[in-house]
């Protein structure tokens, strides 16, 4: 976002209609933002142009497509060159199920979270992560139930 881009109400309030529901039809984003559709469908294309839309997606049933087991999986590494770095995240990247995948402050250093079908898929995932890496410590932790789940950001502190 450039420094002299801003945000204001009208904005705020398309970007928590369509973080919730992207297919939203312009006509109805445009009623609860009291815009006529073109200025309604300009502002959106702004907010893409100036990357606070990064990209619009279909958010997928985990159990329809089989793979409603949620690991969390820690990592902590006693190297920490920047070679290995970079030979760590490809692998990460290399694997589909890897969902999420984070550099941490504190006791552990790397968290992912997987999501596979059964405990034999995380298994064969938790092999490929351990093969050709160097890591001290893997812990894996299976989620028992979502409790929440939400792709929304929070906007209230947007300045």
């Amino acid at each position: 976002m450039s420094s002299t881009f801003s945000l204001d109400a009208i904005d705020l309030k398309l970007l928590d209609l369509l973080q919730r529901d992207a297919t939203v039809p312009l006509a109805q984003l445009a009623e609860a933002v009291n815009l006529s559709s073109t200025p309604c469908w300009r502002r959106i294309q702004r907010l893409k142009a100036e990357g606070v839309i990064r990209c619009q997606v279909a958010l997928l049933d985990p159990a329809l497509v089989n793979v409603a087991v949620t690991v969390i999986v820690t990592v902590r590494t006693s190297v920490h060159t920047e070679a290995w770095f970079e030979s760590f995240r490809a692998t990460c990247e290399a694997i589909p199920e890897v969902v999420e995948f984070y550099r941490m402050s504190g006791d552990i250093d790397y968290l992912l979270r997987v999501v596979v079908p059964d405990i034999k898929a995380y298994d064969a995932v938790y092999k490929r992560l351990i093969t050709g890496t160097n890591l001290h410590d893997v812990s894996s932790s299976f989620a028992m139930e979502q409790l929440k789940f939400t792709t929304a950001l929070p906007l209230k502190y947007v300045a």
